[in-house]
């Protein structure tokens, strides 16, 4: 990132480029199966609770 950096708002290209780029090399590293493990354990397992209530906490309104 640049210190003169532009705020494009909605609809960043620059932000989608960096994004599908790091999914791209993430998805070419091999890790999937094994971070796909881990969030399945995450869920399923002990940290099911702390992740529902998260979630739950996410979803509540802003307050304004």
């Amino acid at each position: 990132m640049s210190s003169k950096q532009k705020n494009q708002g909605e609809g960043n290209r620059e932000a989608d480029k960096d994004y599908r780029s790091s999914t791209r090399d993430f998805v070419k590293s091999g890790k999937v199966s094994d971070s796909a493990e881990k969030a399945r354990d995450a869920v399923e397992g002990a940290e099911r609770e702390d992740l529902k209530q998260a979630e739950r906490e996410g979803r509540k309104p802003a307050r304004r």
